[in-house]
């Protein structure tokens, strides 16, 4: 998108009502960790017995790993115990999480975010993958000191593409919906963002798949794009 798209389109999404918050996914939007997991996924699903092809695969991107193997199980009509699917699952992850060398946030996310935090806006993380992931994740990319707030997908009684965990993000910010900027890199994320009531910005990641971003504000491939938009940032900070 160039610098006039970007800025027209900028008219339309910062100026009211104003802004107090921005809601981080993670996976895909703080750290390129979608191809990662994806061969994680890989593993489990023949582990599983389920030959699982990669536009189906990509369907998956931003819901939580209880619904995404609950569709897998009933598409492929596999007969597991969640509890243990998840478990295994959890497991694997934490293991090859915990040892990757790559674990580092997208260029200019930490230069966006301490703009946004040292300007007064709220920020959270609401992502579809476990507390225990996130924290690591976080922690790992040095990014964990400027969240106050981080909702789990399996905090919610419902996963994206359902509203709920923006909501709740929002309700521990003491922040309005309306106030709220999201940025997502699936359709489901997008998709729950503005069932929330808030604006979304799509961040188009090619580690994510070819995924509809259609429904967001704006759609960006950087966090240097983002920056550029910094001075028409309309910002309403409750005192």
């Amino acid at each position: 998108m160039t610098s006039e798209h970007l800025n027209q389109a900028s008219s339309q999404l910062w100026q009211d009502p104003p802004i107090q918050a921005f809601i981080f996914d993670m996976d895909g939007v703080l750290i390129d960790s979608e191809p990662i997991y994806f061969d994680i996924e890989k593993s489990s699903f023949q582990h599983l017995g389920a030959t699982v092809e990669e536009t189906e695969h990509h369907t998956y991107v931003g819901v939580t790993l209880e619904s995404m193997f609950q569709q897998v199980l009933d598409k492929h009509q596999l007969d597991h115990v969640m509890e243990e699917v998840l478990a295994f699952h959890k497991e694997n992850v934490m293991k090859v999480m915990q040892d990757h060398e790559q674990l580092q946030a997208f260029d200019h996310v930490e230069q966006w975010i301490e703009w946004l935090s040292n300007s007064g806006i709220k920020l959270a993380v609401a992502s579809s993958s476990p507390r225990s992931l996130i924290e690591l994740i976080l922690e790992r990319t040095g990014l964990r000191p400027f969240f106050t707030v981080m909702v789990s997908g399996e905090e919610v009684a419902h996963g994206k593409p359902a509203p709920d965990i923006f909501l709740h993000a929002a309700e521990l910010l003491h922040v309005d919906p309306q106030h709220c900027v999201v940025i997502e890199d699936s359709r489901n994320g997008v998709q729950a963002a503005k069932d929330a009531g808030m604006r979304c910005i799509g961040h188009q990641n090619p580690g994510s798949g070819n995924q509809d971003l259609s429904k967001a504000d704006i759609i960006i491939h950087s966090y240097a794009e983002l920056l550029e938009l910094r001075d028409s940032l309309h910002i309403g900070v409750r005192s």
